[in-house]
């Protein structure tokens, strides 16, 4: 696996800075999309475009088309202003080299390889979670080991991602002159600012890694009428998909109870559909990382208590095994998405870590494919995980 991806080195660092050059937002990545899969088309895969109805996705297949299938994701959409500030060419660079290199070791009949290479184009990660609607589409319906990695400021095994929704909440009252004939009026812009109160301080109570950031989408039309309508919307996270159904319950409990106090009426509900937390799968995390030792690499588990947003890939780990492991292209003094992980998205530590990941997702995709035993033990593990909520 290794020799594949050190032959199409060059290639593979020229598709990460042409990614790198021409930025694109989500559900506009044409030419990403156009790119990689004529990449993957030109190899020899057969390409089926526009899947999940995003016309930048799509999904590449290669081999006897039985299991155990793998499938190695490609993130390839920037942020606004920002451009590859999160790295994402370098995860569409790596997944590409591996599903490369893994074809061709296919193609030569390697002993022991059999069942089916995915490469799966995941539009959106960074707005709209392109993953969300493939597994609603049934994309990873067949699909035994989900495999990617992503730049970072760690060294981790694996991602410390929470689950995430935005929930909306609609207060209506009555309109009225504020001295004309104010005990008239129910302020709803009154009853959704004493909502915020109260949510700051259920936010003092809340675990680590849960949080609630709200703001203020409708609060009247002019200052001498007493708002009859309000809406606010905010985002909720937490360490767990089960704990964030519960902080849902609670935060629409907390609107109801200031409907009731104000003599509103309330209307709450999930302005997305949000994103699971991510569930790591060991079983294929810890070979990744070993496979990446060898490359010059080593990783260790997330900082107790750190915990670094959400992303789409925790809906496809609720669903198959699947891994996220971050590799530091920066040190932790810094960020992703700013300036400056953006300039080093296109450096020589960059290629570096970017070729190492190729090999390592390689190298597990093979394991996956060619070891007796090893997806059943993953699936075990995606069992315990699940019985277990976490």
């Amino acid at each position: 696996m290794t020799q594949g991806v050190e032959a199409r080195a060059a290639r593979l660092w020229d598709v990460a800075l042409a990614l790198h050059r021409k930025p694109e937002l989500a559900y506009e990545e044409h030419f990403a999309a156009g790119l990689l899969s004529g990449e993957l088309e030109r190899a020899g895969f057969t390409v089926n475009r526009g899947i999940a109805d995003m016309p930048t996705a799509f999904v590449a297949e290669a081999g006897d088309g039985a299991r155990p299938r793998v499938a190695l994701l490609l993130e390839y959409d920037a942020l606004p202003g920002l451009g590859h500030a999160c790295g994402h060419n370098l995860i569409a660079a790596a997944g590409l080299g591996a599903a490369l290199s893994l074809h061709g070791a296919l193609l030569e009949a390697a002993p022991g390889l059999a069942g089916t290479v995915m490469v799966v184009g995941t539009p959106a990660e960074e707005g709209g979670g392109g993953k969300v609607a493939q597994v609603a589409a049934g994309v990873f319906d067949e699909v035994d080991a989900a495999l990617m990695f992503h730049p970072g400021v760690n060294n981790w095994a694996w991602a410390p991602l929470t689950a995430q929704v935005q929930l909306r909440a609609v207060f209506h009252g009555r309109a009225a002159h504020p001295t004309g004939n104010p005990t008239e009026s129910v302020d709803a812009l009154a009853a959704l600012i004493q909502l915020f109160g109260t949510l700051n301080v259920l936010q003092r109570r809340l675990d680590p890694g849960a949080h609630i950031q709200g703001i203020i989408t409708d609060g009247g039309r002019a200052t001498n009428i007493v708002p009859e309508r309000a809406e606010g919307l905010f985002g909720l996270r937490a360490t767990t998909t089960s704990a964030l159904d519960a902080l849902v319950t609670e935060v629409v409990r907390c609107a109801e109870g200031t409907a009731a106090a104000t003599g509103t009426t309330v209307e709450t509900s999930r302005a997305t559909t949000g994103y699971h937390h991510f569930r790591d799968n060991d079983v294929l995390s810890d070979r990744f990382a070993s496979h990446l030792r060898t490359g010059g690499f080593t990783l260790g588990q997330p900082t107790p208590g750190v915990f670094l947003g959400s992303s789409d890939i925790g809906d496809v780990s609720a669903a198959v095994p699947s891994i996220h492991p971050f590799v530091a292209i920066l040190g932790p003094e810094h960020s992703d998405h700013t300036p400056e992980f953006a300039d080093a998205a296109a450096g020589e530590t960059a290629r570096r870590v970017m070729l190492a990941s190729a090999r390592a997702l390689a190298c597990t995709a093979a394991d996956c494919l060619g070891e007796a035993g090893l997806t059943e033990r993953a699936w075990k593990r995606q069992r315990e995980k699940a019985a277990a909520h976490v």
